[in-house]
């Protein structure tokens, strides 16, 4: 008996009046058709769902045979019809066959190198997950991947699911169930299970050609037990924001990116905007290449009839909301549902689900005021970031009759966790093995981040990313890589939250940047820093403020530092006018802008006014500090060093001796002043005749440069210079030349070609590599 037989007999004969025994006969066919070897793995629950979708099909034949006047016009083979045959059991739907609609191809399509990865992922049929973040085209994607096929007669089955939640992947399995087996569509669960036992491959001589697209699946969970089953007849993509191991073990992972500028431009200019390539070029960057963001602002700027670079100041004016400059929900193009502000709202709601549930949003608050092209984990791991995510960490609901619910303290490695489920919705890239800049958020998301928040939560966020930024500052740079993070994100929180940051005064992380930059040799930056700082305070603050001042004493001192330095003890003379009818001659910013100005009276030539001018503070000091404050240690040395430039060198010797012992007492062997202070004991034995002293007690200092600091700080690389110049006072000509040459190219590759002390080591060079005979 086969199943051909079986047809007959509905056909040319009369059908059984007991359904159950017709399946008895059924369920003796199936078990003679190849199949799941017994005992595997699901072979039970593979042959249960296969044997429940057969049962409701042979039902509903025997039901139409029965209940027909004449011959039932079926075949019991409708799986496997000639391709492209009509001929069906009646009510089933005929091959080919669509269900669900295919999104509307975007009006300005770009054929992109993720399309082409797709079309080979599933060549051979199988499994493949378009992910990317929210806005980047991968449902478009799959939709002209899907068209293509259908329009091309490779499909004789396709099912587009919008797979936002498990019932509408269940509810488009049960249409499908029920269009092609007649299944009962009053039982969606029972019709899905028989659409998936109808998927299961077969062995058939015409076997039949399926396509399923799951578009925007939020939560890999829903997909449990509905996964489509592999088969090299059927081909399944799915479209995700997430990046879960449950969706990328699935298949074959196909990474959908940002346009190209290239295809961003091309984008444009066939969407109808006709202007320079270098303004087109200007705006695809200032959108962050987002396919979604250049859609719209496309529609808006042919709405509006801007130009792009109107558009693009209205873009940089930061005190705008980012819906303001798209178009109108109602008014979107290629039918999108949502406009770019609005896009990464559910996503962002969904990572806040994940645990620690209610922390994902606040960390993506903190991350869009920050450098979106690497933040430190450090920073968003810190203390003030931590309470920062406490404080706004989302709650459930209280009762009517309770108050607030206190947010347990979030953790270090609860702010590690919520990193991980922004990254799983690909609303950040995190990226552990790097550091200093392991997360990185698009520029657009952080804008819709922003705006999201009114103007009083924004300040409260700008404090708490600053305060975070200054608790992950090392007090001692020793990785340079930190270094450059730490002030690339201090720079981009300044451009987002300025104002904030003046309030009720100068936050202490923007003089960190600025020391920052001129301690790693960036000096002229460290003056154009202290430049702008000094105008924006004078501005918001007053002239008067104590940060005004302080914000002038640096610029001061680092306008010295890059070689004015008559121009920084002029500065200084101005400044102490105005310390003293403000603050009063006691004042620690008085007495620490009259020792600033002392120094650099000392560079500007007058080493014994400096000299006088430090045992004047000196007095002051030892009256109001006392002997053992950091300031009159400072004072101490400054004095020392200052006689020494006036003449007495043994004098200044003798005076480094008693003060290293203080500062050994006081703040130990590696402490940076403790450092200092031994070069400087160094230098004026040298000074005082003792060159082979001087290169010994720098070879020694050299060797805890490097345990501290690192061979590439600037303290490290001045005392290597102070050893190569000791080495050749002592005699040593060529080794000095040697020491300076290896230093010459450290320095460059530090510092760069135009630094001071470059220049200062190529004259040093020159002058050793003379006194060999070179």
């Amino acid at each position: 008996m086969t199943s051909g037989a079986v047809s007959d007999w509905f056909t040319r004969g009369a059908p059984a009046k007991d359904f159950e025994f017709l399946w008895a006969l059924v369920l003796v066919l199936l078990d003679w058709c190849p199949g799941p070897a017994p005992g595997t793995a699901g072979s039970d629950r593979a042959q249960a769902a296969q044997r429940a979708g057969h049962r409701t099909y042979w039902k509903t034949l025997w039901k139409q045979a029965r209940d027909s006047p004449g011959p039932a016009s079926c075949s019991a083979s409708s799986e496997n019809p000639p391709r492209h045959s009509h001929s069906t059991a009646p009510g089933l739907a005929a091959f080919p066959h669509q269900v669900g609609v295919l999104p509307s191809r975007a009006a300005c399509f770009q054929d992109r190198h993720a399309a082409r990865l797709l079309a080979d992922a599933v060549t051979e049929g199988g499994t493949a997950v378009l992910g990317g973040m929210g806005g980047v085209g991968k449902t478009q994607l799959a939709a002209d991947y899907a068209r293509h096929t259908w329009q091309h007669g490779q499909l004789d089955l396709l099912l587009w699911i919008t797979a936002a939640t498990r019932q509408a992947v269940v509810d488009a399995y049960a249409q499908a169930g029920t269009d092609l087996l007649g299944v009962d569509p009053a039982d969606p669960q029972r019709a899905s299970t028989a659409f998936l036992a109808w998927l299961e491959p077969k062995t058939s001589p015409v076997p039949r050609r399926w396509l399923i697209v799951l578009d925007d699946v939020a939560d890999p969970a829903d997909l449990h037990g509905l996964w489509p089953p592999a088969s090299t007849h059927g081909r399944t993509l799915v479209t995700t924001r997430r990046r879960d191991t449950a969706l990328t073990q699935r298949g074959r992972l196909v990474r959908v990116g940002l346009f190209t500028t290239a295809e961003a431009t091309d984008y444009l200019t066939a969407a109808a905007c006709h202007e320079p390539a270098e303004q087109l070029t200007a705006l695809v960057g200032d959108l962050g290449h987002l396919p979604l963001a250049l859609s719209q602002a496309a529609a808006y700027l042919t709405d509006t009839a801007l130009d792009c670079t109107a558009y693009r100041h209205l873009l940089a004016d930061r005190a705008g909301r980012l819906a303001d400059l798209l178009p109108e929900p109602g008014t979107l193009p290629d039918e999108q549902s949502a406009t770019v502000a609005a896009a990464w709202s559910l996503s962002i709601d969904r990572a806040n689900q994940l645990r620690p549930a209610g922390v994902a949003a606040p960390m993506l608050q903190l991350a869009s005021v920050l450098n979106p092209n690497g933040i430190p984990q450090t920073v968003l791991a810190s203390a003030p970031a931590l309470a920062y995510l406490t404080e706004h960490r989302t709650t459930g609901t209280p009762a009517p009759d309770q108050g607030p619910i206190p947010a347990a303290p979030v953790t270090a490695e609860q702010a590690y966790q919520a990193l991980r489920a922004l990254h799983r919705l690909n609303l950040i890239d995190h990226t552990p093995r790097i550091p200093h800049q392991s997360i990185r958020v698009h520029q657009i998301i952080q804008r819709a981040m922003r705006d999201s928040m009114p103007p009083d939560r924004r300040a409260l966020l700008a404090l708490a990313a600053a305060d975070a930024l200054l608790a992950a500052w090392p007090p001692i740079e020793r990785e340079v890589g930190l270094a450059q993070a730490l002030r690339a994100n201090t720079t981009a929180l300044t451009g987002y939250a300025d104002d904030a940051l003046y309030q009720p005064g100068a936050h202490a992380v923007l003089y960190r940047i600025g020391h920052s930059l001129g301690q790693c040799g960036q000096v002229n930056a460290a003056v154009k820093h202290f430049h702008y700082f000094v105008s924006a305070t004078d501005r918001r603050l007053g002239p008067s403020h104590p940060d005004t001042h302080s914000a002038r004493r640096n610029l001061a001192h680092w306008r010295g530092e890059a070689g004015d330095t008559a121009g920084a003890a002029a500065a200084l003379t101005e400044l102490l006018k105005d310390r003293l009818r403000v603050l009063g001659p006691d004042h620690p910013d008085t007495l620490g802008t009259r020792a600033t100005l002392a120094y650099w009276q000392g560079k500007a030539g007058d080493a014994a006014g400096a000299a006088a001018s430090f045992a004047d503070l000196l007095a002051d000091r030892l009256r109001i500090l006392g002997p053992d404050h950091p300031d009159t240690l400072v004072t101490r040395g400054n004095l020392a060093r200052w006689r020494g430039e006036a003449g007495d060198a043994a004098g200044a010797a003798a005076a480094f001796t008693e003060l290293l012992a203080d500062r050994l007492r006081i703040l130990g062997p590696d402490h940076p002043r403790t450092l200092i202070t031994r070069g400087d004991l160094a230098q004026w034995r040298g000074e005082a005749g003792d060159a082979a002293g001087a290169a010994a007690a720098f070879t020694e200092l050299l060797a805890d440069r490097l345990r501290i600091l690192g061979p590439d700080h600037p303290r490290t690389l001045i005392t290597r210079g102070d050893l190569a110049q000791w080495r050749g006072e002592a005699g040593d000509a060529a080794g000095a030349a040697a020491a300076f040459t290896e230093l010459l190219a450290d320095q460059l590759r530090v510092l760069g070609p135009d630094h001071p002390r470059t220049l200062a080591t190529r004259h040093d060079l020159a002058q050793w590599r003379g006194a060999t005979g070179n």
